[in-house]
């Protein structure tokens, strides 16, 4: 982009056209020098080219003098940039792979397939954020520590099956192993998103002390109770005849993932099916925004000196021709 630093300076230009004005005016009206009595004499000769060249002189010197009141206004060339700052949040996905996420109350799927499918998309929709991963049934483990590559983190969660842990369900162990990975983060925002759909019933933790541990190191938990409400089916291996469906009571413990939620500052959703669950994603995903801050500026260089030089140029090549090829002899 260009832009006059003083283009109050440009009005000058209209004494250009009036200049031009007042020499062709006084070409018309100039009287010869010489008399002769008789111009007949005259009569075959023809007007040399130089003196049609010599006319362009004087529009050589309006050309310097416009292009030096255009350098008075100081034209500027300015480039346009931007300054992008993120504050990305860390965040880490705590999910319990306990043998009655193997429930199918979230048809087609069951409970465990469609977390890890809901949980994919809300990962693959952060930009600036590091994301990484807990598993747990009777124990936890870190599945994936927090990462920016996201594929990796997706293939990872890939593996994520019942069975790789012994059954059970450790909510207060998988809040501190989370805590624990965000307990050194530097990031303004650290979360740990918690799906369960049962009761603590094993671990040296309790959930409501892993909770104050991760209040104390500005940890927010957002705790997600996955499973219908009531009965729901879930598969059971007959040696006699195969793959039948039971039903079962959920054992699902809301006043202490409600309590968790209270005592970090997050929030407590209960997902009965798949569409409410990305739609808890979603909220999370809005409640937790990464802060993009963008500052734009524009840098400007001086173009001034290029049209002095050009009307210093023009200048010379009419004062040499002036002087030299196209002299008048008085």
């Amino acid at each position: 982009m260009t832009r006059f630093a003083q283009p109050e300076y440009l009005f000058l230009l209209l004494i250009v056209p009036f200049f031009i004005w007042w020499h062709l005016r006084k070409r018309k009206i100039r009287s010869a020098t010489l008399k002769y009595s008789n111009v007949g004499l005259f009569k075959g000769t023809h007007v040399p080219k130089s003196n049609k060249i010599r006319q362009w002189l004087f529009y050589l010197r309006m050309a310097a003098i416009a292009l030096t009141i255009v350098a008075f206004s100081r034209p500027q060339s300015g480039q346009t940039g931007e300054e992008i700052t993120t504050e990305g949040i860390d965040i880490m996905l705590a999910v319990d792979v306990s043998s009655s996420m193997l429930a199918e109350d979230f048809k087609p799927q069951n409970r465990i397939e469609a977390a890890k499918s809901v949980a994919a998309d809300f990962i693959q929709g952060r930009n600036n954020d590091r994301i990484g991963m807990v598993v747990f049934a009777g124990k936890s483990f870190t599945q994936c520590p927090l990462t920016l590559d996201y594929g990796i983190l997706l293939n990872f969660m890939k593996d994520i099956k019942t069975g790789i842990i012994e059954d059970g369900t450790a909510i207060g162990l998988a809040i501190a192993n989370a805590t624990n990975r965000l307990r050194n983060s530097e990031a303004k925002s650290k979360v740990v998103i918690l799906l369960t759909d049962g009761r603590n019933n094993k671990g040296e933790i309790d959930p409501i002390t892993a909770a104050k541990v991760a209040n104390a190191v500005n940890v927010k938990v957002y705790t997600v109770g996955v499973g219908t409400r009531g009965k729901a089916p879930y598969p059971v291996d007959d040696p006699f005849f195969g793959k039948r469906y039971v039903m079962r009571e959920a054992d699902l413990d809301e006043d202490v993932l409600k309590d968790v939620s209270k005592t970090t500052g997050g929030q407590y959703f209960r997902a009965t099916d798949r569409s409410s669950l990305e739609k808890i994603f979603e909220n999370i995903d809005k409640l937790e925004k990464t802060k993009i801050e963008v500052k734009q500026y524009t840098r400007y260089s001086e173009l001034f000196p290029v049209y002095l030089w050009a009307a210093f140029l023009l200048l010379l090549v009419e004062t040499i021709l002036t002087n030299t090829r196209f002299r008048k002899i008085p």
